[in-house]
């Protein structure tokens, strides 16, 4: 089932999945980095590497067209992104960003298409387990 959307909901919409599409695999593609040049693990790298060609969308070109940087109303970094103490520091902002950004992506498309909510829920369970993986070490 499709959600009933106005024009401007639809195009908002693309906007918010365009964004989260970026954040997600930015996320992810940060972990990936620190597993595989910094602690050497090829294991978590390629489930890494698995996950983030795993998120995408048809049509993307669709979503980029309502891509609008200039008109973003919290482009600017907090405080807080401004600063990590250590590598740790980075693998948790990633990993978060990367799991908030599945769940973005999991609601949004239940409004379009509810095999690729699916597939970001999946998503999202992946990077959970990937994230306790990662502390176990």
């Amino acid at each position: 089932m499709v959600a009933v959307m106005t024009k401007d909901e639809g195009e908002k919409l693309f906007r918010l999945i365009d964004a989260n599409l970026n954040r997600l695999k930015e996320g992810i593609r940060v972990v990936e980095d620190c597993q595989r040049y910094i602690f050497d693990n090829k294991n978590l790298t390629k489930k890494l590497k698995s996950i983030r060609h795993k998120a995408r969308v048809e049509n993307f070109q669709e979503f980029l067209k309502h891509r609008d940087i200039v008109g973003d109303v919290a482009k600017s970094t907090t405080k807080s992104e401004k600063n990590r103490d250590n590598i740790d520091d980075v693998l948790i902002a990633n990993i978060k960003r990367a799991e908030e950004s599945a769940r973005v992506l999991e609601e949004s498309f239940k409004l379009l298409d509810s095999s690729k909510a699916k597939d970001f829920k999946l998503i999202r369970y992946e990077l959970y387990d990937i994230e306790k993986s990662i502390w176990q070490n």
